[in-house]
């Protein structure tokens, strides 16, 4: 009956967070001679990409979220994260399916709702607690942002970050957080995303900012980047360097803090 409630008093002034083309991501090469410190392996019968540092506690894990672009390319934020100490998981929830370079992501989306794409997620996150992680935090990029909104809102994780996402109902997807959840949410966004944009983002402050939210909210706004930033950056820009490394080391933060 809530969610009745709020669907009816935020539906005259929601914002539907498009999913961004394939031209407006950002786009970069990784390093020469860079290559994967994880490996594929199936869970619970997902391919995912796992990488593990070499000390680690078993009962802590990362579920990292990829964009439409799928699997971590050889330069990835996955090993980025183990490289921090946490065992790192990238469950393929686009099942095989990711979108090419310039594909066009309005007809790929048809056969990637969250029908298609939830089940191998929580497929891959079962099969992690029942191994003995006790604490799943989620970090989601792009795509990746609603699914890390959608775990926060089902309390399925401990604690949840996500940089530039899209296909969100704001606010809606944040009023059901703030009346149902119990989870630390963080967002990265971008100036320059015409997807979660800057206006979109203080929407998403007025449900969860100035304390609104107890369990723990945090949003930080980069300037002069554009979607996808947190994901690639051109090496030869220092903006989006900074941008990518500031995003990366503000979930970092945030996933620290909240985890017991």
């Amino acid at each position: 009956m809530l969610l009745v409630l709020l669907s009816l008093l935020t539906a005259i002034h929601a914002t539907v967070v498009p999913l961004v083309d394939s031209s407006g991501h950002s786009h970069s090469q990784a390093p020469a001679g860079t290559v994967p410190q994880g490996r594929n392996i199936t869970i619970n019968g997902v391919l995912t990409y796992v990488t593990l540092p070499k000390r680690f506690d078993p009962t802590t894990a990362v579920v990292l979220l990829t964009d439409v672009f799928g699997l971590p390319s050889p330069d990835n934020l996955a090993d980025q994260w183990a490289a921090e100490g946490f065992a790192t998981y990238a469950p393929d929830y686009l099942n095989g399916d990711a979108l090419p370079t310039g594909g066009n992501v309005t007809t790929w989306a048809v056969n990637h709702g969250e029908a298609q794409t939830t089940p191998p997620l929580l497929a891959v996150i079962k099969e992690l607690k029942s191994r003995g992680v006790k604490q799943l935090a989620v970090t989601g990029y792009c795509f990746g942002g609603l699914y890390t909104v959608r775990l926060v809102q089902n309390n399925t994780v401990a604690v949840g970050t996500t940089a530039h996402p899209s296909s969100l109902n704001v606010p809606m997807d944040f009023e059901v957080v703030k009346a149902q959840s119990h989870v630390p949410i963080e967002i990265n966004n971008a100036e320059l995303d015409t997807g979660f944009t800057p206006a979109v983002a203080l929407e998403t402050d007025a449900v969860l900012g100035n304390g609104q939210y107890p369990p723990g909210y945090f949003r930080r706004q980069f300037d002069g980047v554009g979607h996808g930033f947190a994901v690639r950056a051109n090496a030869s820009d220092p903006v989006q360097v900074a941008a990518k490394q500031g995003a990366f080391d503000t979930s970092l933060a945030f996933i620290k803090k909240h985890l017991k």
